[in-house]
């Protein structure tokens, strides 16, 4: 039997009474404390998997200035970071960008931000399981399964086979106790945290030239028509893939002890974290890698300059802690749809609600949600199994969704500061006269990165025959299909059903 301090068992019984004040009896297990929901938003975010998955599609695109485009991105999903941190001292709830933009928003723009932000943590999560191709066949040829990389859908294929792999042993996991799960994380984070400062000082040491390297395109970005900041716009995906999800510590509130002060500093740290060591891990590479020129830079990225500098043994040391990382990523990015379909169950908003939101008495995870989002993401590989270009258009799709389901929250958020109808709690994290300029450019910046990255440019989404228009237009294709699709669901059937499942009510529940 797990023992509490008196002090726990207090801060517990008031977090409860706050969730039953938001119309929910507490049931999920809550035992997290701050360095817990921190791990949970910084292994979501998992610089060393991103940086390893797109570095070689931002250097390909736009050489060493893409360096830029990191800054950018990390500035502009701060704006989001900095309304979600006051967001989660009003709402610690399952489901974060669903709940919040419930209370905030209403019941259709709650809905279509759940539905968004699920899709988007599921097709993330098969992307992020991609990422094995990219570091373990470099590794050993042992990985190969499929092929030997000289095949033209060899990398693609053998991807979706790793990646189903990874799926599968992380759904299992996520079907145990949120401690087992919580563990995981930590222990991966910190080999991530370790490794990454590892790779920072030993690039430094080993520069080859100095931190001037980001002014250098050495030659690439001048065919696109706009020229280099044409080729820099494209590039700011490698930064809005990587950056988001980091309301995954507030999404885990129900499971947090006193989350109401944890939440919001467990976001905001998770974020510059990541922030700060992806610029300084990039930044190093450009600096430490032989040759700019390498050919390599554009087709493998990271894991070449890895071996490069720190040569064949000691790379694949490194190598496999960013497998860990990897891994620990897709926990978490299945962790978070899990959370957010359960969210969105509880209140009878998606079919079969009560079977999703049913939480297993043993384990006290909803398993059902694990087994859903685990089959769904090695789907949505297996339908690409035969694209070369899966990796940038999966990411791509990733991205369009998050955007949208974090823009709905950010606009939502503006109008009820706009219109007077958001009351500031000064006892915990809050904007203040901020609130509203940051909400604001919060949404201007989503906007124009669902833009920006769905734009319908042949090079990032049909760069390799055969050439097909709906391919160049499959992300915009895509995201309308199937939030069209979900939203002419909701309209039709679910919207006149939503409302709390009895099972899940709080018995005496008065609003907040």
């Amino acid at each position: 039997m797990t023992h509490q301090t008196p002090e726990r068992v207090d801060a517990n019984n008031a977090d409860e009474q706050h969730l039953a004040r938001l119309g929910y009896r507490q049931e999920l297990q809550r035992t997290l404390g701050s360095f817990s929901t921190f791990a949970a938003g910084f292994a979501f975010i998992s610089i060393l998997t991103g940086a390893f998955q797109l570095f070689f599609f931002a250097f390909s695109i736009a050489g060493p200035p893409f360096w830029w485009t990191w800054l950018i991105a990390f500035g502009g999903q701060m704006l989001f970071g900095l309304c979600f941190a006051e967001l989660s001292t009003h709402y610690p709830i399952a489901g974060s960008v669903y709940n919040w933009s419930k209370h905030v928003g209403g019941k259709t723009a709650s809905w279509l931000a759940g539905f968004s932000l699920t899709l988007a943590l599921i097709v993330s999560t098969a992307a992020v399981a991609l990422a094995m191709q990219f570091v373990l066949p470099t590794i050993s040829d042992i990985f190969w399964i499929y092929g030997d990389g000289s095949g033209p859908y060899d990398a693609a294929t053998n991807g979706v086979i790793l990646g189903a792999i990874a799926i599968v042993v992380a759904t299992v996991l996520n079907s145990l106790p949120v401690r087992v799960v919580s563990l995981v994380n930590n222990v991966g984070v910190i080999v991530e945290l370790i490794a990454s400062v590892f790779l920072i000082v030993f690039f430094f040491f080993a520069a080859k030239r100095g931190p001037q390297v980001v002014f250098d395109s050495v030659g690439h970005g001048h065919d696109n028509s706009l020229g280099l900041p044409g080729a820099m716009l494209m590039a700011l995906l490698l930064g809005c893939y990587i950056m988001w999800g980091f309301d995954t510590a507030g999404s885990l509130g129900e499971e947090t002890v006193n989350p109401r002060r944890t939440s919001p500093m467990s976001i905001l740290r998770a974020l510059a974290a990541a922030g700060l060591t992806g610029a300084l891990l990039m930044l190093g590479a450009l600096m430490a890698v032989g040759d700019l020129g390498a050919d390599e830079l554009s087709t493998s990225g990271l894991p070449y300059v890895v071996q490069d500098v720190l040569g064949k043994t000691l790379g694949d040391v490194v190598l496999g802690c960013v497998v860990i990382a990897i891994f620990v990523c897709i926990l978490a990015n299945q962790t978070g749809a899990m959370r957010m379909m359960f969210a969105m169950s509880r209140d009878n908003a998606l079919p079969a609600s009560s079977a999703l939101a049913r939480v297993n008495k043993v384990t006290r995870a909803p398993i059902l949600t694990a087994v859903i989002t685990g089959v769904i993401a090695i789907g949505i590989l297996v339908l690409n199994v035969r694209q070369p270009q899966i990796f940038v258009v999966v990411t791509s799709t990733t991205v369009v969704l998050a955007f949208i389901a974090y823009s709905i929250v950010s606009a939502s958020f503006a109008h009820r500061r706009l219109t007077g109808q958001w009351q500031t709690d000064r006892r915990y994290f809050h904007l203040g006269r901020f609130g509203i300029p940051v909400s604001i450019a919060a949404t201007v910046w989503g906007i124009a990165m669902i833009v920006n990255v769905a734009w319908p440019r042949q090079s990032v989404y049909n760069p390799a025959p055969p050439y097909h228009w709906y391919l160049q237009w499959g992300a915009v294709l895509f995201c309308a299909t199937v939030i069209g699709l979900g939203y002419g669901y909701y309209r039709l059937v679910q919207r006149h059903r939503i409302g709390v499942l009895p099972e899940h009510a709080a018995p005496h529940a008065d609003g907040e």
